[in-house]
């Protein structure tokens, strides 16, 4: 979901040295920093106001812009802490064929201790929510055909009940995407219980099976999507983990940690917080009804009480 974004290199490229000697680290203020996505500023904003609530002094930057900037500030000590996700860790050390992506707890820590060794970037404890590609359903299909897992799939299509999928040609084409789905779980989706989109963009093709257009009740998603609640629709679970995990959590540069430790422990139950449910609906606030994500994390903060 990268959109294009403005980058900090002149700005700031004349501090990086600065930055990563620990004792002047802690004078300065921290920079954080985000994707430039929906929930890339939720969690960044997340990030700066803990931060701010517990005297640190912050330099906010939240949204920065795609992957690939904010990845690359943070290597070159323009920036020093971002939300990542676990499963691009495989992009990150080209490593995309490791089982360990699978699996949340080794794709987490394979990543730390890559990002640690060779960069000095230190990944803190992720959330629990997943935000990767998956397969949502009407929810109304979910309770009455008891669709709750993608092992329910195969039975449902077997016996020609109701099914039809709106995704983009990448998930139907892509040999990672649907057909890994229909291998793993022994379904097969043909051409009329399928309508291809173009582009990729999971609102459209939500709103497809919300509208139940073409006879569509089902939809490519990503994991957190925050229309998924707000369209009464229901994930079905990848039980078998065909997809990368990519568990959401705060990245930092070695030195500003060490400059200040308190900053692992602080963040630590802000992301504990976040369950899947818990980031649909965050999302859904500021993507559907249009509230600042500054104030969605805000307020989520506080009615977790992790705000001063």
């Amino acid at each position: 979901m990268p959109d294009p974004g403005m980058t900090r290199r002149g700005a700031l490229a004349a501090g990086a040295a600065v930055l990563a000697t620990p004792s002047l680290a802690q004078s300065r203020p921290i920079v954080v920093a985000s994707k430039i996505d929906t929930e890339g500023g939720l969690l960044g904003q997340m990030i700066a106001l803990v931060l701010e609530t517990n005297g640190m002094r912050v330099e906010n930057r939240v949204p920065l812009g795609p992957t690939r900037i904010v990845r690359t500030a943070i290597l070159a000590g323009e920036i020093d802490v971002y939300p990542e996700y676990t499963g691009n860790g495989a992009f990150f050390f080209q490593m995309e064929a490791d089982p360990a992506w699978k699996d949340a707890r080794a794709g987490y820590e394979k990543v730390r201790d890559l990002d640690a060794q060779r960069n000095d970037i230190a990944w803190l404890r992720p959330a629990p929510a997943n935000n990767t590609w998956a397969i949502a359903v009407r929810a109304d299909l979910a309770r009455s055909a008891n669709l709750r897992t993608l092992d329910n799939l195969a039975p449902h299509i077997a016996a020609g009940r109701p099914f039809k999928l709106a995704a983009s040609a990448e998930f139907v084409e892509s040999p990672a995407a649907l057909p890994a789905f229909q291998q793993a779980y022994g379904f097969t989706l043909p051409p009329d219980r399928l309508l291809v989109l173009p582009g990729g963009d999971t609102a459209v093709t939500m709103r497809a099976a919300a509208q139940q257009l073409n006879g569509v009740n089902a939809a490519m998603v990503y994991g957190t999507d925050g229309g998924i609640p707000a369209l009464d629709l229901a994930v079905l679970e990848d039980t078998k983990h065909v997809q990368p995990v990519y568990n959401p959590a705060p990245t930092i540069r070695g030195a500003v940690l060490r400059a200040n430790p308190r900053i692992e422990e602080l963040l630590a139950p802000a992301f504990a917080s976040l369950e899947l449910t818990v980031l649909q609906r965050l999302n859904a606030r500021i993507a559907v009804e249009g509230q600042p994500a500054r104030e969605v994390a805000r307020a989520h903060l506080a009615s977790a009480g992790l705000l001063r």
